[in-house]
């Protein structure tokens, strides 16, 4: 082979097949005792594969460089017949991968599990699968094994002396009899690769055409598990957002709790402007608990129709959370309940901003999980953003311009303690934009890279973190903020 591999990231299940353009598999794992990569392969595979095993940080070593300008043949990994007569590998070699160690290194130094796999004839014909009792869950999902040592997890791969790492990779033809196990003791990300071999069978006279009607093309289908330190089915770079969104529920109730003591110590005192936040509050729960469902429900049963409805929920509940927090921003920066009592028709108008907010919300969240934005047109995919950046942006510049106008309605009325309630507003808004840029800059920067071969191993630990983790937690600060400037008090009617 001489292409360099498509990376993705997979589930904690994945099957490999010899129809795949990608052949590696690649997933961050966070380690434990009883964790490992584990390859299976149903009983009706035939021929003979390339099989690697490896942590991503002894990529350098995979395979030879083939050529330094041709950027389509980089590098040879499989050793052939043309690669020996290439003096990338010698003849002991045909059909494994290719390690090119530096001097004074020995595979035993690195992560890498090498072999030359076969599947035998005769359990082929017998009819028996070799992984049986591996299936064995009506859902189709692999049971874990009792203990580490627990079969049929467990291949006979004998582990080194310190116990943690995998055997030498095996020398000569390994035959496959059952599923291959390969122990993780370290955190890092891990790649399978697998390369069809054909294997040219012995003929007294081989001629082209003998050599030809000879061959045995391999053909296979398997799975491969990543038993991570957590039992699930979530991605490693997913798992995190699981804690992540039960810490965040905890948070947000501790702040319902305390708004809710507020309003029942100051019941008199209400104010319609805190009747909107404790609805946005009792919001910010539900939604925080559908979160937390949605991802330990993902992580139980995996990908499929439930879930995809589940997905559609959440998204549904973000969007109103938006459209919620802009129009209490907007009426705070009205000035109603401090500067005015009632808004009049300028009521009406944000209310109808929100709703278009919230239904173009939807539907863009719906898009970014149905439409394939490799095939959908560009027209498509327009009807999904342009409406809701028109009502978002409708938000922002409605929102700057009413606070800046209730700042200098204050001052001109010398009104000096609701002036500081909407200067620090002001503040905190100033440092929410500010945060967002940083966060914008240093994530585009951490984008631009995801083209690189090593951007996916790089990356997967705060990949979350990126995408989701900053922004709910800024979003908690700033809405706590505010909350706490508008709490209820006794100086509420003053």
């Amino acid at each position: 082979m001489t292409r360099s591999y498509k990376l993705l990231f997979w589930r904690y299940e994945v099957p490999i097949l010899d129809t795949d353009y990608s052949r590696q598999i690649c997933s961050g794992m966070w380690s434990g005792r009883n964790t490992f990569i584990n390859v299976s392969f149903e009983s009706a595979s035939q021929g003979q594969l390339a099989m690697v095993i490896y942590e991503w940080n002894d990529y350098q070593y995979l395979g030879k460089v083939t050529s330094e300008t041709d950027e389509y043949l980089p590098r040879t990994y499989v050793c052939t017949s043309d690669a020996v007569r290439g003096g990338f590998c010698d003849s002991s070699d045909l059909g494994r991968f290719i390690l090119d160690l530096p001097t004074g290194k020995s595979i035993e130094d690195t992560s890498f599990w090498s072999a030359r796999v076969s599947f035998p004839e005769s359990e082929r014909s017998s009819g028996n699968s070799t992984s049986q009792g591996f299936w064995d869950n009506p859902a189709g999902n692999p049971t874990p094994p009792s203990s580490v040592n627990a079969s049929p997890f467990r291949r006979g791969i004998q582990t080194r002396q310190n116990g943690s790492d995998p055997s030498p990779s095996p020398s000569g033809l390994f035959a496959y009899h059952e599923p291959i196990q390969y122990p993780i003791r370290k955190t890092g990300y891990y790649c399978v690769a697998v390369v069809p071999v054909t294997v040219l069978q012995n003929s007294p006279s081989p001629t082209p055409q003998k050599r030809q009607s000879s061959d045995v093309h391999p053909s296979y289908r398997g799975t491969v598990l990543f038993r991570n330190i957590f039992d699930g089915q979530l991605a490693a770079t997913d798992y995190p957002k699981v804690n992540f969104y039960l810490i965040m529920l905890l948070l947000y109730s501790a702040l319902a709790a305390a708004w809710g003591w507020l309003c029942y110590k100051h019941v008199t005192e209400i104010l319609p402007l805190q009747y909107y936040l404790s609805c946005l509050v009792g919001f910010l729960i539900i939604e925080m608990v559908a979160n937390l469902a949605y991802y330990r429900y993902l992580n139980a049963h995996g990908k499929g129709t439930a879930s995809t409805v589940f997905l559609f929920v959440v998204a549904t509940l973000d969007a109103g959370r938006n459209s919620l927090s802009f129009f209490m921003l907007l009426v705070v920066s009205l000035g109603l309940s401090v500067v005015r009592d009632d808004l009049g028709p300028t009521m009406r108008k944000a209310q109808i901003l929100s709703v278009a907010h919230f239904v173009f919300g939807v539907l863009y969240a719906v898009g970014i999980v149905e439409l394939e934005f490799e095939s959908a047109s560009a027209l498509v995919l327009l009807l999904f953003v342009v409406p809701l950046a028109f009502t978002l942006s409708g938000f922002l510049m409605w929102i700057l311009w009413s606070l800046n106008a209730t700042i200098s309605q204050l001052k001109a009325r010398k009104q000096h303690y609701k002036l500081r309630m909407f200067q620090r507003l002001q503040y905190i808004l100033f440092f929410v934009v500010f945060v967002i840029s940083i966060f914008f800059v240093v994530s585009t920067l951490t984008f631009t890279g995801r083209l690189a071969e090593d951007y996916a191993a790089k990356s997967w630990k705060i990949r979350w973190w990126l995408l989701d983790g900053w922004l709910s937690l800024l979003y908690f600060f700033a809405f706590g903020s505010i909350a706490y400037l508008w709490r209820p008090s006794a100086n509420n009617s003053r």
